[in-house]
């Protein structure tokens, strides 16, 4: 292939603009925000299941509440008219005076372990409750922070988005200017080894650092300043310079 040595030259500032390109590209790609947000988006899915599941058990406790209630009522209410009957002497036979008594303090046991059963389900609720509030804060913590992140992500993408538009336009400009069968050449060469095209410095291709043989350098040298070379090892578009040392 052959093109002007001046356009082969500047196939090396379209190369400086590809490579702040995909810098840039790779900068948006790589931003740490990604990762805490993406794990933000995961705490806050794992904390919205946790609440819901308390928020279930506080209902289930909460009825566990009101039925331990409504268990202690009626064995109250007995106990107090049995009480009533013995201190207002309305009971006078012995045996059912005695069995009134004996009632009473089974009446009473069974209101303590009532009782018990009550304060154990109370408790369990209150332990709940508290979880509940923990993770509910947690969470809203929790949001606060993927909110930062996700603004301070936008502003940086956005920051180099513009970055990015600016250069591309460059890279449009110096491509312009350069024959179509040249960039088509390279592009097709960065596509395949991620650099297109590279400088001949001091005898060293700057793109795989391989330093040339005496053999391949006089055939540089010997070379019309018009044709384009290739690395014979990484087969990148090798550009010569005036440090090249040919």
């Amino acid at each position: 292939m052959k093109a002007a040595p001046t356009a082969q030259q500047r196939l090396l500032d379209l190369q400086a603009v590809d490579t702040a390109i995909a810098q840039l590209q790779h900068r948006r790609r790589s931003l740490p925000e990604h990762v805490l947000i993406a794990e933000g988006h995961k705490v806050r899915t794992r904390l919205g299941e946790r609440l819901v599941e308390l928020r279930t058990r506080i209902s289930d406790l909460e009825l566990e509440v009101e039925k331990a209630e409504s268990d202690l009522v009626p064995v109250r209410d007995r106990r107090v008219r049995d009480q009533q009957r013995v201190a207002n002497g309305s009971v006078t036979d012995p045996k059912q005076l005695s069995a009134l008594i004996t009632e009473i303090e089974h009446l009473g046991k069974r209101i303590g372990d009532l009782e018990d059963v009550e304060l154990e389900v109370m408790e369990r609720l209150e332990q709940a409750t508290g979880e509940r509030d923990r993770v509910a804060t947690e969470r809203l913590t929790g949001e606060h922070e993927l909110r930062r992140l996700i603004a301070l992500r936008d502003a940086q993408q956005a920051e180099l988005d513009a970055e990015l538009v600016s250069r591309e336009g460059a890279r449009k400009a110096i491509a312009a200017e350069l024959p179509a069968d040249l960039v088509a050449a390279y592009d097709r060469t960065r596509t395949r080894t991620g650099t297109g095209a590279a400088a001949l410095v001091q005898h060293r291709c700057s793109a795989c650092q391989l330093v040339a043989t005496p053999a391949d350098l006089a055939r540089y040298a010997a070379s019309p300043a018009d044709e384009v070379l290739r690395c014979v090892e990484c087969d990148r578009i090798l550009v010569r310079v005036a440090e090249s040392g040919l």
